[in-house]
């Protein structure tokens, strides 16, 4: 059965693509423990270092997520991948405030590597979650909200069975309904690339979520690697 999976037409058009899937079942989430937030605080600064007076569009996963957006018609200045949105956070604000263990794992992960990373509850998720182009008919509902939206036709946006939208312009935000909650126990964990070492840094940032989720949540954990070669588990 099929959990995740890369629309033939996305390979075709953003073929160096790398997806990190993580499939998580029984985990427990809430307030993260003291020592998860010392290592989430320990870890923005050693990223503030790490980056000091670079601009975040010269990082070269930034830049690969910037180049992205604006193939499929998004300005990547008005709308920030996640991994940019927080890195932007960070450096203008010099915190990231914790949210859950769930959220604050994601979040420590995506600033070490710049890669977006989204925990998705999969209690509202119908099927596979597929990556495509958007027709503009599919419902997205935002964070607080109940009403309703709709994405632009050819924006890329995370889809279920029903055809309803997870995450919109790829990697900008989740829907409310996918969003990890102090009760969620069994989720999708994203995390991808598109620049030239994608594919490694998408590893290493599994291999790190891994330890993460193991040490602070519990549950059971498999992960696969997609690619062009493999748009599916």
């Amino acid at each position: 059965m099929t959990a995740f999976q890369y629309d033939a037409a996305i390979i075709d058009a953003f073929p160096d693509v790398t997806g990190g899937i993580i499939l998580a079942r029984g985990m427990q989430n809430g307030p993260s423990p003291d020592t998860l937030q010392a290592a989430f605080v320990a870890e923005q600064q050693a990223v503030l270092t790490r980056i000091g007076e670079t601009p975040l569009s010269e990082i070269p996963a930034i830049a690969a997520w910037r180049r992205t957006f604006s193939k499929f018609g998004v300005k990547p200045t008005q709308y920030r991948s996640a991994c940019e949105a927080l890195l932007r956070r960070l450096t203008k604000k010099g915190d990231i405030p914790s949210i859950n263990t769930l959220v604050d794992i994601g979040n420590l992960v995506s600033i070490r590597y710049a890669l977006p990373v989204a925990v998705v509850d999969t209690r509202a998720i119908q099927g596979a979650i597929t990556v495509h182009f958007a027709d503009g008919s599919e419902p997205f509902t935002e964070l607080d909200s109940e009403e309703p939206v709709h994405p632009e036709p050819g924006e890329v946006v995370f889809t279920d069975e029903n055809k309803t939208v997870v995450a919109r312009r790829w990697c900008w935000r989740q829907s409310a309904e996918s969003a990890a909650r102090e009760d969620t126990t069994d989720a999708l964990i994203t995390f991808e690339a598109q620049h030239e070492t994608g594919r490694t840094d998408v590893e290493q940032a599994g291999e790190d979520l891994l330890a993460l989720l193991r040490e602070y949540a519990g549950g059971d954990y498999s992960m696969a690697i997609l690619s062009r070669e493999k748009p599916a588990v």
